[in-house]
């Protein structure tokens, strides 16, 4: 079967002396790993198309046990990634979670245009690294079945309070009367938390934070998805590293 699909490709592999093994956030049939026959050798069109972070127009074979790149036509490479080490640090990031958490064999463009439009505004440096971060965790969490219970003070209902208390483990908010510990937020911080996870998707991005809130948002994100899944992530290691 002949699958065409728009995909961006979020680790790569050496195979051989001319093959590449990518995995891939497809549009259409979510995480795979399909092989990229001659990908490496320099007359191949699919030299620049199955590298790192590249977003292609793709032909991907699929049979019963393997995929095979057919044709992939670049439509962006977001060189500006490969400028900076943080950068391509945080992207790295992004890649491994949607490995561990975006779906296989399923349609998953909405989880293709998160990344996308992370990259972008990550590669002009158009949004500030801290808040980035904060919605592609919060938000990937989320679309993953994983969307902390933010409406209101899970003890009484109250919808805000001058300081609220996050419990990581639970995803539950408590407001400052109901609260048995937690991390410690300022109203603004929530309201950050509660516009990734509930705006759409398009205006996600449209909020802005003072440094100080960003630092608070970015770390309460990641201690979240560390309990969520219960994993530790070695590209997060190495962004903290090199930040």
């Amino acid at each position: 079967m002949l699958i065409r699909t728009k995909a961006i490709i979020i680790k790569e592999n050496n195979v051989g002396e001319t093959d590449r093994l990518v995995t891939m956030l497809t549009e259409k049939a979510g995480v795979i790993r399909a092989f990229a026959r001659g990908a490496r050798n320099v007359k191949s069109k699919a030299l620049s198309a199955t590298r790192l972070f590249c977003y292609s127009e793709m032909s991907i074979w699929a049979s019963a046990d393997k995929y095979v790149i057919r044709e992939a036509e670049p439509i962006e490479v977001f060189f500006g990634l490969r400028d900076d080490i943080v950068k391509i640090a945080l992207a790295g990031y992004f890649s491994q979670l949607l490995i561990e958490l975006a779906p296989s064999e399923e349609n998953a463009a909405d989880y293709l245009k998160l990344l996308l439009n992370c990259l972008y505004f990550l590669e002009k440096g158009q949004k500030p690294a801290a808040q980035l971060k904060a919605i592609f965790e919060l938000r990937l969490l989320s679309m993953a079945g994983y969307m902390p219970a933010l409406e209101a003070c899970a003890g009484c209902g109250a919808f805000e309070s001058p300081v609220m208390y996050f419990m990581p483990q639970s995803g539950e908010l408590y407001c400052d009367k109901c609260h048995k510990g937690g991390e410690a937020l300022s109203i603004s911080v929530v309201s950050a938390m509660r516009y990734i996870i509930y705006a759409q998707l398009k205006q996600v991005f449209s909020f802005t934070l003072s440094d100080e809130a960003l630092g608070v948002l970015s770390a309460v994100s990641e201690k979240f998805l560390l309990h969520q899944t219960q994993k530790t992530y070695a590209a997060l290691e190495f962004y903290d590293t090199v930040k």
